[in-house]
């Protein structure tokens, strides 16, 4: 087997740099690290968070943002159950919309915030309310009608 290390980063292509740098930043606490320029344009940002979250890189490509938006290519890892609740309530205040916390069969997920490009950004905890048999295959039925259901009535923000 090869060796792994994690996901170094994740990459997602927006329509507009500016407006996903603010949102990103706004909402979830990113700010840039580099930027990368090609013939004289800006084309794409890296961006950092400081608590522990994957890096982002956001890419100028307004025709595959429209084609990936409502996918959710990720789910950001938070540390447990109460920080998944202190980021729902975060969202709250933000008056973005988003899902319900759920509890899974292994943890908790927080489903259906939006990004400017319509990107589902989902968060999953790390910890685990129930230990996974090492020798046997979790089959989950059903899970994308909990999700849908679990969403929020809160307004989306004006952008």
């Amino acid at each position: 087997m090869p060796r792994l290390a994690g996901v170094h980063h994740i990459k997602l292509p927006v329509r507009d740099l500016a407006r996903s740098e603010a949102w990103y930043g706004r909402v979830l606490g990113y700010h840039r690290v580099a930027e990368f320029i090609e013939k004289g344009s800006l084309k794409g940002l890296a961006l950092e968070h400081q608590a522990g979250g994957p890096h982002l890189g956001l890419r100028l490509d307004a025709a595959r943002a429209e084609a990936s938006a409502g996918f959710d290519y990720f789910a950001i890892g938070v540390p447990d159950e109460a920080a998944i609740e202190a980021l729902a309530a975060r969202l709250d205040d933000l008056g973005e919309r988003h899902g319900e916390v759920i509890r899974t069969r292994i943890g908790w997920i927080l489903p259906l915030l939006h990004d400017p490009d319509g990107h589902e950004v989902r968060f999953y905890t790390i910890a685990e309310h129930t230990p996974r048999d090492p020798g046997h295959v979790m089959r989950v039925e059903d899970g994308r009608g909990l999700i849908d259901a679990s969403a929020r009535r809160t307004p989306p923000p004006h952008r």
